[in-house]
């Protein structure tokens, strides 16, 4: 039994965000690259965070009401609690990120220009000691975040060629 189409397309969603986000914040913050391309990246990465922040809340919503389907009985007790425990870690870092990042740039004073586009203004105010916090947040929550996926992302590969079990595709891409 696999998730529900919701479910599904939620997961690919940010699958597809946080593969662009993770590459693109990595690189925008190297020093050497050309101010117009760092700008059009951090104007990428803050407009991407905005709509990641949405797909998160509403994937937790989602998720509060659909409860996954239940793992094959083949799967160990040790193995579900790791899965349990890698998806809620998952939840609190992805979230972790897209919050400290908000806080970060609209505390520090920088514009988050999609927002801006559609009239939606910074809801916090500049707060610097705020921001540092905030930002010294989102880069040790980047670290957590990237062995969670890691993981993850092993753990389906691991299911999906190795165990062939049904689980990985469980959330396959519902198209």
């Amino acid at each position: 039994m696999g998730y529900d189409v919701v479910s599904r397309l939620l997961h690919w969603v940010t699958v597809l965000i946080v593969f662009v986000m993770i590459p693109v914040g990595l690189y925008m913050t190297q020093d050497g690259i050309p101010r117009a391309t760092q700008d059009g990246l951090f104007k990428l990465h803050k407009g991407l965070g905005s709509i990641f922040l949405l797909v998160i809340l509403a994937r937790l919503a989602w998720r509060l009401f659909h409860r996954p389907p239940p793992l094959p009985a083949s799967i160990a007790p040790a193995q579900r609690w790791a899965a349990e425990a890698v998806h809620a870690g998952l939840y609190v870092f992805l979230l972790v990120m897209a919050v400290s990042g908000y806080v970060r740039v609209t505390t520090g004073g920088f514009p988050i220009e999609w927002l801006n586009a559609i009239g939606i203004p910074p809801l916090l105010p500049k707060a610097e000691a705020v921001s540092k916090v905030a930002s010294i947040v989102h880069a040790v929550a980047k670290n957590g975040l990237i062995l969670l996926i890691l993981m993850h992302v092993g753990a389906a590969a691991y299911h999906g060629i190795v165990r062939r079990d049904g689980v990985m595709s469980r959330m396959w891409p519902p198209v």
